[in-house]
């Protein structure tokens, strides 16, 4: 009721302490990062928009997201396939069936690396969104 009575002029602005001020000035300021921040990050560990849309519509029917093969596996697998139709016992098949198993295991920790970031990091920025920001505000 203050507020509006306020805001239609018909009482004084209450004057808010300095330090109070500052401390909604830095609360706006960790809201804003927080969010950009937020956004980036999700933007870095899936940069294709149709599947970052999808992910949302997963997370929000409280569904599991399903499994996606990450370029290095993807890359692993043509590798292996290609090394076999060359033979593995040439040079080239070798080679192939090295580099291969390599980019698997790069797959793999890339698929490590979104998932733990998504629990450690992006998790806890949300929830300081959706919960203890509303609480400030």
């Amino acid at each position: 009721l203050q507020f509006t009575e306020e805001k239609l002029g018909q009482a004084e602005k209450t004057e808010l302490d300095a330090h109070f001020e500052n401390l909604l000035a830095r609360a706006d300021c960790t809201k804003n990062w927080t969010e950009k921040i937020l956004r980036q990050t999700e933007v870095l560990l899936q940069p294709n928009p149709s599947a970052r849309v999808e992910e949302f519509l997963y997370e929000k029917l409280d569904r599991k997201v399903p499994s996606r093969v990450t370029n290095g596996e993807l890359l692993a697998q043509y590798m292996t396939e290609a090394a076999n139709d060359f033979g593995p016992g040439t040079p080239y098949g070798k080679t192939l069936i090295k580099v291969g198993e390599t980019q698997r295991r790069l797959g793999a920790a890339e698929r490590e690396f979104i998932h733990s970031a998504s629990i450690n990091f992006l998790t806890p920025l949300r929830n300081f969104l959706e919960g203890d920001w509303r609480t400030i505000s």
